[in-house]
């Protein structure tokens, strides 16, 4: 018993080490705050633990902690707990690193980026984010969403109709489409 219990642990501990950046980008880029992304990702973590021989044996662990994590941050934001998304100085954006395969990263302005990003209604927010920096599929980003597929087509397209307005993001990443 405790010898499976501990292999649990160190396969939990592997998927999390192995993930973590990219959960931390992920809910940096949901909540547009350094301190809320890890919150949002630690809680995420903990929710996944106490059900890991569940999630472990899934066809796809990552999608289910994703879900897990839309589920929570849409959570917080049903309950109209403030985020920062858009602090008055660059501090708490200054911590998120992007790696140079990201997306992100290829703006020439990020904090103009991560504002606009921060203006958008909360389920266009999570289907950009899903869609074109977690690079999903829109069955994969509406399985993370709990909606159809039609709804992630809309809100994505919403999404970056309002990100194409913002003067200082012509030229970007968001000039480009998925189909």
């Amino acid at each position: 018993m405790g010898d499976r219990k501990s292999a649990r642990d160190e396969e939990f501990q592997s998927f999390m080490a192995g993930r973590w950046p990219r959960l931390m980008r992920t809910a940096f880029l949901l909540t547009g705050e350094q301190h809320a992304a890890e919150d949002l990702v630690q809680s995420t973590l903990e929710r996944v633990y106490v059900a890991w021989r569940r999630v472990g044996s899934a066809d796809d662990p990552e999608a289910y902690v994703r879900r897990v994590m839309i589920n929570a941050h849409a959570r917080r934001h049903r309950r109209r707990l403030k985020e920062f998304l858009a602090p008055s100085d660059d501090s708490g954006l200054a911590h998120e690193v992007a790696d140079t395969g990201d997306r992100i990263a290829q703006a020439d302005d990020r904090s103009t980026l991560l504002m606009a990003l921060a203006h958008l209604p909360a389920r266009q927010r999570e289907a950009v984010v899903l869609r074109y920096w977690e690079d999903l599929t829109e069955t994969q980003a509406a399985q993370a969403m709990g909606c159809s597929v039609g709804t992630v087509k809309s809100n994505a397209a919403k999404g970056i109709a309002k990100l194409r307005t913002v003067p200082g993001l012509a030229g970007t990443a968001m000039q480009g489409g998925r189909k």
